[in-house]
């Protein structure tokens, strides 16, 4: 739990959150509530409604659909999702049924490095994809970027007073960033709060939420030894 060193200021208590509904989901999203913790990690995240947030790589979208809950018909929720993970019909399909569900989601195909964000972002919310920022591969047409130009942007996006979240997996104190996401898919959490930092944004705290003990930091997140059940920290940053 080296990440705890870290922690200038701990999110001890919930923020200032709507609650969420986990019913009327799909089955596979319903079966990774246990492990992630949605409930609590939405309530310490501080996001309400009304907000409008960007969910950076969203993936099957597990926690979009759980933040447009929560920002309900008055909030937005803009789901970043690079193209090449979109290939798959099945992942077309499943995007389709849940912009259906929910009116207030925008499916946004774009690569990272390039994609316009919207303006005026009040959150942008990272679920175990930050370390991405320094992962690449020619396999799943993902090239390199540049984080810190990612964060740039974004920073100019935000709205004063706005937050970032990162829910990201526990990787090994001082290893290089990209290695680490190459081979294990996890991140240093001291890297996300300096290039956070670097980029202008506030550490404003962190939760417990997520930590797990028995964790081997070393291990990749796929591995089934660990799988679900790494140590992840959620730090959250705030724009000036």
């Amino acid at each position: 739990m080296r990440h705890l060193i870290l922690a200038v200021a701990v999110l001890a208590a919930p923020l200032a959150a709507a609650p969420v509904s986990l019913a009327d989901r799909p089955a596979e999203a319903v079966a990774l509530d246990t492990a992630r913790k949605p409930v609590e990690v939405l309530a310490a995240s501080g996001i309400k409604p009304g907000d409008r947030v960007l969910d950076v790589m969203a993936g099957n979208g597990y926690y979009t659909e759980l933040l447009s809950r929560v920002v309900g018909p008055t909030g937005r929720v803009t789901a970043l999702e690079p193209p090449p993970f979109l290939e798959d019909p099945k992942a077309l399909a499943n995007w389709d049924a849940l912009t259906r569900r929910d009116t207030n989601v925008t499916l946004l195909k774009a690569m990272p490095a390039d994609v316009p964000f919207p303006t005026g972002l009040d959150v942008a919310f990272f679920h175990l994809t930050y370390h991405d920022l320094y992962w690449q591969s020619d396999k799943y047409k993902f090239p390199r970027m540049d984080p810190a130009a990612f964060n740039a942007r974004l920073f100019q996006a935000m709205k004063k007073g706005g937050s970032v979240i990162v829910i990201d997996h526990v990787g090994v104190t001082g290893l290089d960033a990209r290695e680490q996401a190459d081979k294990t898919h996890r991140i240093d959490p001291a890297v996300v709060r300096a290039d956070f930092e670097k980029a202008g944004f506030r550490y404003a705290g962190s939760s417990p939420v997520l930590q797990t003990a028995g964790d081997d930091p070393t291990k990749l997140v796929f591995d089934p030894a660990v799988r679900g059940k790494t140590d992840r920290f959620l730090y959250r940053f705030t724009k000036p």
